[in-house]
């Protein structure tokens, strides 16, 4: 059979899903070209600047981009894929921020672009002047700056202009945990934390982490914590993420609860560990007012900043990030995918990706569940359709979400798999409680109290709870590991990282078979079907496949 990949010389990748070797060449491409269409027989990718820059961060060089391309190309590769490969590959590391003297300096080798940064009206209001033909004093407050203002003109800025350290913090980890469970660190996170650290230099210190829920970003983070001994800030979604980020710091680490603080909307504690929520730090009184909880990047001496779930980091949260670059940073998350586009800015303000596994690889390894997805497409009944065929796009999406018969399918599937822990997501609130309330089942919403869902939350994980119907609010850092079937009855537009989130939520190891199930409800022939298969792009960026059943396959199956 011929080779899987078709090179076009516009930068995008055609694979061929029916080949024998699409499974290597997708593994060997994904480290350096996005995903942007997966239908049923040809997968589209496409080579970005951005995706350059991430994989020469990684580690990559230009003849692994090269050698892999040709390896698994049907025709030569046109000749302008190959110039721009290595024209972007180059760019990684054409600028560098150093220190010297104790003073910021942008250099390079490139005598033209320093040339034409000095005249670049955007950028020269970060310099303090020049010093000669490759390097730039640059104004010491405004590193972070330069930094996004220099990718967006297309060139990424190598900062290896090193970090203060911060107060010190003793904090070791434990052999065994306080849940007397042997505490070993996996080998492939050994390898995340390394790749970040490297060594304690100035190339080490900064930059992202992707990895599949379930396998243990929170673990990489301690790790990476009881390297540096230093004080701590970690940034998360939720209150209830802070709760387990403070539970595991206890359980396999030596520290003391007074040496955690929690700042929430609850709490407002400063200690050498603090575990802070987006919310609280975004928190204002008026709309236009300033933020009043940004003093806490100041409040200690921080010697690390960790971002969790680094995809959903608020834009305010960017804004304070440019001006602490002189302190360490890691960002966590399962992917690099942002809804609004602001990808270039977590490269820029948080760091570049330095360690990403595929999913597929944890699951062959049995680190992770493995997971059947399967679509079920259903139509809109009669009436529904008319007032569908009358409605605003944004009305028709809804509309199709919101399809009652999803309920009797859901069901269904609940029955089917009667004694499993079962997790029903959705994205509005009326169509949950309905659920909720027409089957008896527990739910979990924004408005229910933290104390209330930290109650069911353990009365799922102890058994005693077998379906909870949950919305978005448990698409995040939300530790359940025993839960190996989730239902999505409605989801967010075209969202690929909640895709991710949602299928993570059952993606932590199971006795026995070790398998998940993830099952997604949508009407067919309308908006809703297409902005499935948007969000269907991350995982078959993993490497997952979709069973896809219409209502007559199901009930053959199911009923």
């Amino acid at each position: 059979m011929s080779n899987p990949l078709i090179i076009q010389s516009d930068n995008t990748l055609l694979l061929e899903v029916d080949n024998s070797s699409f499974e290597i060449a997708r593994d060997a491409i994904s480290p350096f070209a996005e995903l942007e269409k997966s239908p049923e027989h040809i997968h589209t990718y496409r080579i970005t600047p951005l995706s350059i820059w991430n994989a020469a961060a990684s580690g990559m060089k230009f003849n692994d981009i090269i050698n892999n391309l040709k390896l698994y190309s049907r025709y030569t590769v046109p000749e302008i894929v190959v110039i721009t490969v290595k024209e972007q590959m180059n760019r990684y590391g054409l600028l560098k921020l150093i220190k010297k003297n104790n003073e910021l300096i942008l250099t390079s080798t490139d005598s033209i672009l320093i040339n034409e940064i000095i005249n670049h009206k955007k950028i020269v209001a970060y310099v303090t002047r020049k010093i000669d033909d490759y390097n730039l004093l640059i104004k010491p407050n405004y590193r972070g700056h330069i930094k996004q203002s220099l990718i967006k003109i297309g060139f990424p800025v190598e900062d290896i202009a090193g970090y203060e350290d911060g107060d010190p913090c003793t904090i070791s980890m434990k052999e065994i945990s306080n849940k007397n469970m042997p505490f070993i660190i996996r080998d492939y996170q050994q390898s995340a934390i390394t790749s970040f650290h490297r060594g304690g230099g100035p190339e080490g210190g900064s930059g992202v982490i992707v990895m599949p829920c379930g396998a243990g970003k929170t673990i990489i983070g301690i790790g990476v914590m009881a390297l540096l001994k230093t004080a701590t800030l970690i940034l998360v979604t939720n209150t209830i993420a802070l709760r387990q980020w403070k539970e595991e710091l206890l359980d396999k680490t030596d520290l003391s609860p007074d040496s955690i603080g929690e700042f929430s909307g609850e709490k407002k504690e400063i200690k050498p560990i603090t575990i802070a929520t987006y919310n609280i730090l975004t928190y204002r009184k008026k709309k236009n007012g300033p933020f009043i909880h940004f003093n806490i990047f100041n409040s200690q001496n921080w010697g690390l900043i960790i971002y969790d779930e680094v995809h959903l980091l608020p834009a305010p949260v960017f804004r304070m990030t440019s001006e602490i670059q002189s302190k360490r940073r890691l960002g966590l998350t399962a992917t690099l995918i942002r809804e609004d586009g602001m990808e270039s800015d977590v490269f820029s303000l948080i760091g570049p990706k330095k360690y990403d596994i595929p999913w597929k690889i944890l699951e062959n390894t049995c680190w992770i569940a493995r997971a059947i997805c399967t679509e079920v497409r259903i139509d809109l009944p009669e009436k529904i359709r008319i007032k569908y065929s009358l409605s605003k796009d944004k009305e028709k999406f809804r509309i199709a979400s919101e399809n009652e018969k999803k309920f009797d399918i859901a069901n269904n599937i609940i029955i089917k798999h009667r004694g499993s822990n079962i997790l029903v997501i959705g994205q509005y609130i009326s169509q949950l409680m309905e659920f909720s309330n027409r089957y008896n089942l527990p739910s979990i919403s924004g408005s229910t109290p933290v104390s209330e869902r930290e109650v069911l939350y353990n009365k799922f994980r102890s058994g005693e709870i077998k379906v909870l119907v949950v919305s978005k609010v448990a698409n995040f850092s939300i530790d359940l590991p025993d839960a190996n079937v989730a239902i999505q009855i409605s989801g967010t537009f075209g969202s690929r990282q909640e895709e991710a989130q949602r299928l993570g939520r059952i993606l932590r190891p199971k006795k026995g078979d070790n398998t998940a199930y993830f099952f997604t409800i949508i009407s067919s022939n309308t908006v809703e079907e297409k902005f499935a298969h948007n969000r269907q792009l991350f995982l078959t960026e993993q490497g997952y496949t979709y069973q896809i059943l219409n209502e007559d396959m199901f009930n053959k199956e199911y009923v």
